[in-house]
């Protein structure tokens, strides 16, 4: 039996706007408990910026986390599902990829992500990455 994206998307993402600073996005993912955030212009998506891209391409390279905007360090050519793919095309996705996380959009507009930790709890909640998905994180 096929089973959907959107039966184990997250729903409703947290977005922000490209001018939006690096700090507030990571004021945000700290406040969130999340690892990635979506950048639209209006309702569109624009790119996706994870932790990990505020560290290497804004921080690392010496920017004032105050002043850079997330449009500098996002990933502009994302890779994107819809809720109504098979998830089986989502994972083979982010294996010719290499991404954890994949944007769900509908007609342009973002309704949701899809993540490794997702699917790891869908297909195999007793799995080392299932229960790190679930894990409280160590702050």
């Amino acid at each position: 039996m096929a089973q959907y994206v959107r039966d184990i998307m997250t729903r409703e993402p947290v977005t922000v706007e490209p001018q939006t600073s690096v700090a507030a996005v990571a004021r945000i993912m700290r406040d969130e408990d999340l690892g990635a955030v979506l950048v639209t212009e209006g309702d569109r998506l624009r790119g996706l910026v994870t932790d990990r891209d505020l560290v290497v391409r804004s921080l690392a390279e010496g920017g004032d986390p105050e002043q850079a905007t997330v449009a500098a360090v996002c990933s502009g050519d994302v890779v994107t599902v819809r809720p109504d793919e098979e998830l089986d095309h989502a994972v083979r996705l982010m294996r010719e990829h290499a991404v954890r996380r994949v944007p769900v959009v509908e007609e342009g507009h973002p309704v949701g992500i899809v993540s490794l930790g997702d699917m790891a709890m869908e297909r195999d909640p007793e799995s080392a990455l299932g229960d790190i998905s679930v894990a409280r994180p160590n702050t």
